[in-house]
């Protein structure tokens, strides 16, 4: 997997779970683990936040499928860039305040996965952290889509489901933090680290259409493989 897809999924989760905590912190806050044993509590948390990352991990498994028939069809390099432009006109939009995208259907997903996450919320089996986390990672989010793209352009099936997983990993420390000592997290630092989402994503926009574009810089922008083969051809 290349260093220009690794880096931004990893540093995306590390500085979005700032964000992620605004959206889905009350659950983190909510997990039944505080009438636990110091390790058991642990593991609950550890569990649930694994069954998030398990559910990243799967959506980018199944885009990743997805991006492998535009590679074949040879339209990879042409969503690459096009993703790359999306991310960075939903930068300009999340800076100017408005609505980074409205899907059919939201509010119903959105609801259906709740009442899934209150059903095991209710559970008393530690075991059923990892279906709550698994849960919690298919609620609606902007910046799970903007992770998706970059999971699209990740060029095979299995760099998908690793650029999400990697993605998910990044959210876990803060989220674990969370989850174990709730809201005695510093406001101030939760609110710095969620105005640094911007700009990471907007380095995710630049390298994602760099990759598109094959300009022959290693590591940045690599040319593809039907380019080099296409100049192989042309040598004979």
């Amino acid at each position: 997997m290349m260093w220009q897809l690794i880096i931004p999924a990893f540093a995306l989760g590390l500085f979005s779970s700032f964000h992620c905590v605004g959206m889905c912190g009350a659950i983190a806050f909510s997990l039944p683990v505080n009438h636990l044993s110091k390790p058991k509590k642990i593991a609950g948390i550890f569990l649930y936040n694994l069954g998030r990352i398990a559910t990243y991990s799967t959506i980018g498994f199944l885009f990743g499928l997805i991006g492998r028939q535009l590679y074949i069809a040879g339209l990879q390099q042409w969503f690459s860039i096009i993703a790359g432009i999306i991310i960075m006109l939903a930068v300009l939009q999340y800076v100017f305040r408005k609505p980074l995208m409205h899907l059919p259907g939201f509010g119903k997903v959105q609801l259906l996965v709740q009442n899934l996450i209150g059903r095991f919320l209710r559970a008393k089996n530690i075991g059923q952290l990892f279906l709550l986390g698994m849960a919690n990672g298919l609620l609606p989010c902007g910046l799970v889509y903007f992770a998706v793209m970059g999971a699209v352009a990740a060029g095979s099936v299995l760099n998908a489901a690793l650029f999400m997983g990697l993605f998910g990993l990044g959210t876990l420390p803060a989220m674990f933090l969370f989850g174990y000592l709730g809201m005695s997290i510093n406001v101030a630092i939760r609110n710095k680290m969620k105005q640094a989402v911007p700009y990471f994503l907007t380095v995710m926009g630049m390298l994602l259409i760099l990759r598109g574009l094959g300009l022959g810089i290693p590591y940045v922008s690599p040319l593809l493989p039907h380019v080099v083969q296409e100049g192989a051809v042309s040598c004979h």
